[in-house]
């Protein structure tokens, strides 16, 4: 296997500048020298130029939880991947499903980010997933293959290879429940056979696909076990420091 797991903590609107500061000082020395997998947050904007400080020099990462696709101008309330490099983070979330829901954001538009993100270096981490009429009909496999299809329109393989996808059923999203190791890997052979159509058979063996719906310490060693599974991006159990800890060394 080369492809090497990712743990990601998205920690969605939690957390002030201090909490975040003390998150990062008691997490640092728990996963110091872990090199087996690549680890990173996502906080919200605001707590993006203190988690970078804390985490300088560390084998932890430092993105964002949403970018715009303009490289600047009018467009209040947005973060450009100008202003996210120029503080030294270096992933950033892609159509994370609460995007998708609350704020109407399309494939289209999680195209367009993806363009930007690659065309300014960053890890783009491009999240998809079926909600739950979506599954109760049958129509799983048809959203991942046009969510994943839409996301890569215009991506050629020779600048896919930063690309990581995250799959997250949104049924299982905050909501306790989570999918089985089966339903999880099934999910992700049907991800891996749709980039393997778009961008090619060595393309697809190499991306990453994580997991990301209610992952906790409890069930994280059984979902990134599995071969098809190259990490998890972890919501409300990556709030603390050691509940995100007994994640990442699954």
């Amino acid at each position: 296997m080369g492809r090497k797991a990712l743990i990601a903590a998205n920690w969605k609107m939690y957390k002030t500048p201090a909490e975040a500061a003390d998150f990062v000082k008691a997490f640092l020395p728990l996963v110091a020298g872990h090199t087996r997998d690549e680890i990173a947050l996502f906080p919200s904007p605001v707590l993006l130029p203190t988690v970078v400080a804390a985490c300088a020099g560390s084998n932890v990462a430092v993105g964002a939880q949403n970018i715009y696709f303009a490289e600047e101008g009018a467009y209040t309330g947005e973060t450009s991947v100008g202003q996210l490099k120029a503080i030294g983070g270096t992933h950033t979330l892609i159509g994370h499903s609460e995007r998708r829901q609350c704020f109407a954001e399309t494939d289209e538009i999680v195209n367009k980010k993806l363009h930007t993100a690659l065309k300014h270096g960053l890890i783009p981490v491009v999240c998809i997933g079926e909600v739950l009429e979506e599954r109760e009909a049958g129509k799983t496999a048809d959203v991942l293959k046009t969510q994943v299809t839409g996301a890569f329109v215009g991506i050629t393989p020779e600048a896919a290879a930063p690309i990581v996808i995250a799959y997250e059923p949104v049924w299982a999203i905050g909501t306790g429940k989570t999918a089985t190791p089966e339903m999880a890997v099934e999910a992700h052979r049907i991800i891996r056979a749709e980039v393997a159509k778009l961008l090619g058979a060595d393309v697809a063996a190499n991306i990453r696909i994580l997991y990301g719906g209610s992952v906790k310490p409890e069930n994280a060693t059984s979902l990134i076990g599995e071969e098809e599974i190259d990490g998890a991006l972890v919501g409300g159990a990556s709030l603390k420091a050691d509940s995100f800890e007994k994640i990442v060394k699954y």
